[in-house]
């Protein structure tokens, strides 16, 4: 007779093997590991009593009242339908880049048909749990370090499916699988921290780059609208300023046009040539009197000092008859052109 706990729900041993609470006594267990059979039972929630007549399944007795044969039935298997946590030892794997990892992980299942997880397994736990630890090394076997830590959830769910897959004739369904630590050889972990760090780097490097493109391309931005702002500016100067000259250029030709119509008006009436010629005379008499000021060298015409035909020449020119000169009165004063002659021999 194998040893065993006198109470449901403790670990026992038997066959080296390691069961919990939740797992059914095997047959070599003592009766008093699990309820009595006195005929009328009482079932907790969430447990399912797997029963035998003669040494035949018989039925599994719900959460309740419920009665029984004594000495015919018997309670074999006692199952807990609640989810149960186990934790997967840590284990060796090889990754796709030849890189060895630790890792453990924590398993939760539940059973759902008491009767293939008394009779369809020896032990659910054990078998669930190798199960885990062969598709985890399996599964990081299809993937490199790197692919490691970012697709952990793939990870998960590529276990929990392998695990139901082979699980559905235990009767029991794996509900999650969690990665808990993942060991790297310090060698690998340096190497990382170096990769990490030569990525920050980068990134840095990068970032500066492309702040000083963009401090670039905003500099000559600047410069481009300051110089199409300045360009736009100096062509509206020149257009102001060429529209002014042009303004003042029509007011000049407005005013002379005005003048010449005056200037004609006044020629048209009596006496007005004369009036034009003694005007031509005058202004003849002032130009001549500033004659060699700015310089000594002169050219000038053999009848500089004929007044007279200086104002025929003009007469002529503008199309009206030329000024008949009044007959010279008796004036003791010089005529102009001697007193011209005198002011230039004077400054000579």
């Amino acid at each position: 007779m194998c040893p065993c706990l006198p109470q449901r729900g403790k670990m026992a041993a038997w066959g080296g093997l390691k069961r919990s609470a939740w797992l059914a006594p095997s047959p070599c267990r003592l009766s008093s590991g699990l309820p009595v059979n006195i005929g009328v039972l009482f079932v907790p929630q969430q447990e399912a009593w797997v029963v035998e007549r003669m040494g035949k399944f018989h039925r599994i007795l719900e959460p309740g009242l419920n009665f029984l044969i004594p000495l015919l039935d018997r309670i074999r298997y006692v199952q807990s339908l609640k989810e149960i946590v186990i934790n997967v030892p840590e284990q060796s794997a090889v990754t796709l880049d030849n890189v060895t990892l630790q890792i453990d992980g924590v398993l939760y299942l539940r059973v759902m048909d008491p009767y293939k997880a008394s009779y369809g397994v020896e032990d659910p736990e054990y078998a669930v749990t190798q199960l885990a630890q062969t598709t985890m090394r399996s599964e990081l076997g299809k993937l490199s370090l790197d692919r490691v830590f970012r697709e952990r959830e793939s990870l998960n769910a590529n276990i929990v499916d392998a695990i139901n897959q082979a699980s559905d004739y235990w009767g029991i369904r794996c509900l999650r699988y969690e990665i808990k630590d993942i060991h790297v050889p310090p060698r690998v972990k340096e190497s990382m921290q170096m990769q990490v760090e030569a990525e920050r780097r980068k990134r840095a490097m990068v970032l500066e780059s492309e702040g000083t493109r963009e401090s670039a391309i905003n500099v000559a931005e600047g410069q481009k609208q300051a110089q199409i702002l300045a360009s736009e500016a100096e062509k509206a100067e020149q257009i102001n300023k060429a529209a002014g000259e042009a303004n003042a250029v029509l007011v000049k030709a407005r005013a002379k046009a005005e003048a010449i119509q005056l200037l004609a008006a006044a020629l048209a009436q009596q006496h007005g040539s004369a009036a034009a010629s003694l005007s031509v005379a005058e202004q003849y008499v002032s130009a001549f009197s500033k004659l060699a000021k700015d310089s000594n060298t002169l050219l000038l015409p053999a009848n500089a000092g004929d007044v007279t035909s200086m104002v025929a020449q003009v007469s002529v020119a503008r199309g009206t008859p030329s000024l008949e000169v009044p007959p010279a009165r008796e004036d003791p004063q010089p005529p102009p052109v001697d007193m011209l002659k005198a002011e230039e021999t004077s400054s000579s």
